[in-house]
């Protein structure tokens, strides 16, 4: 398992460095000069002052050669230094700290809540088929992925602002400084993302629970006379949930940077805002460190996907074999 482990350890290196070689060359390709931004000539360059226009890039480091700005940015991810926004001057590094903590506080707690909504409800509209329970869980599960995230929000918002007077927050509070001011901010942009990661998990764990229940060995435990909890629990679930942690996962490493909707929705400074922002500016630096964040987070989830499924499922093994005794 270690050797395994480490194994795909040392393959993420080759990957996050092809991921950020294609970003470079692809921010470079873009037409487009932040610099000109800078001056506020905007693209087309206008009347800017050509020795300023020279002096504002050479201060930004773009009139080095690429391969060198390249191989520059690279040593300093090595040393965990991810350069300055082009556009503040601030490290990079900096506007992290303040912004990731609120995106992953989201992700996590709402692929939580909707991981402990959509098991549960996934499996009884299985085990209830063709029953009102089952029809009820698929009107709600079809609704999660019919209505978008931003019509949920505003919706929600509405709500809360015509009977309760609550209004979006303008500063966040994280959570070990005021976990009840945290919570109060925090709670329905969860429950807006939570509702539509858990109707994607209702629908495929109620597939797959009905896959497994049709299984000869599920018929053998019931003709054994066993219990439907014991049924359902233990040889069903386990079984059945080998796709639904691959959805899950998948759709935890999204939310990391795909969360810009609900932001913009709710006014929260997380990743998402924060990348779109880097991209309509030309922050160079912002863009690159941000997609090499969100490549790590998907690679690191899959790995820890891969390693529960030798945790569910006994006959997945990442051991390396061993030799046949004669």
């Amino acid at each position: 398992m270690w050797r395994y482990i480490l194994k795909r350890v040392l393959l993420m290196i080759p990957t996050l460095l092809g991921v950020a070689l294609v970003v470079f060359l692809l921010m470079h390709v873009v037409p487009g000069d932040i610099a000109l931004l800078i001056l506020g000539a905007g693209e087309q360059g206008g009347d800017v002052n050509l020795f300023e226009l020279e002096r504002v890039r050479h201060k930004l480091g773009l009139d080095r050669p690429l391969y060198e700005q390249f191989f520059s940015w690279v040593w300093g991810i090595v040393r965990l230094d991810f350069g300055n926004s082009l556009w503040t001057g601030a490290p990079v590094i900096d506007e992290l700290r303040i912004r990731l903590p609120l995106t992953l506080e989201v992700a996590l707690f709402a692929t939580l809540i909707s991981t402990l909504i959509a098991i549960p409800l996934g499996t009884l509209a299985a085990i209830r088929q063709d029953t009102w329970v089952d029809y009820g869980v698929r009107v709600v599960s079809i609704g999660g992925l019919a209505i978008p995230n931003f019509w949920t929000g505003i919706l929600l918002i509405l709500f809360l602002v015509i009977y309760f007077q609550w209004s979006p927050p303008l500063v966040f509070v994280p959570l070990w400084e005021d976990p009840w001011e945290n919570f109060k901010q925090l709670i329905w942009p969860i429950v807006t993302v939570g509702y539509r990661n858990a109707a994607v998990s209702t629908r495929l764990t109620r597939s797959a629970v009905l896959e497994v229940m049709r299984e000869d060995y599920i018929r053998t435990a019931w003709a054994k006379g066993l219990r439907e909890f014991i049924v359902v629990v233990r040889h069903t679930l386990k079984n059945a949930m080998l796709p639904v942690i691959t959805i899950i996962g998948a759709e935890l490493a999204f939310l990391m940077g795909g969360l810009v909707v609900t932001e913009t929705v709710f006014t929260l400074n997380g990743l998402g805002r924060f990348i779109v922002d880097a991209i309509l500016r030309r922050d160079i630096p912002v863009v690159q460190t941000m997609v090499l964040l969100t490549a790590f987070i998907i690679v690191f989830v899959n790995l820890i996907v891969d390693l529960l499924y030798a945790w569910l499922d006994p006959r997945i093994s990442y051991s390396a074999p061993r030799a046949s005794q004669r």
